[in-house]
């Protein structure tokens, strides 16, 4: 992983309350319009006390965010080009998911959203 990525979620954990983060694993979604990733939780790591860094990246797209339990209502983020989420602690194992990706033009990135997933997979 380039050290600007690593760099830019430590310092991204940091802010959001999780200092010393060490991610080791980027992931990385390509969405075009239509696109959608239904709610989910990330259970892919051994140790789940390391928080989530999502950074987005081109056309703006709906964040849906839910509970411990998929049948918790997600509340709705609009996330832009840019925008960084962190979550942990008690949050670290909520649902969640990307609605529908509504047709755009992104003026670096064209029609398409990136999402780049850092987390502490080892």
């Amino acid at each position: 992983m380039p050290d600007v990525f690593r760099e830019l979620a430590a310092r991204s954990a940091e802010e959001g309350g999780f200092a010393g983060f060490a991610p080791d694993t980027c992931l990385i979604n390509r969405y075009e319009p239509g696109a959608r990733m239904s709610l989910h939780q990330d259970r892919d790591e051994r140790d789940f006390s390391a928080p989530i860094v999502s950074v987005s990246l081109g056309l703006p797209a709906i964040f849906l965010f839910g509970g411990l339990r998929r049948a918790d209502k997600p509340r709705r983020f609009r996330l832009a080009h840019g925008d960084v989420v962190v979550w942990g602690g008690p949050s670290r194992l909520a649902y969640h998911g990307v609605a529908p990706l509504a047709d755009g033009e992104h003026p670096l990135l064209g029609r398409q959203r990136v999402n780049l997933t850092f987390r502490r997979a080892r």
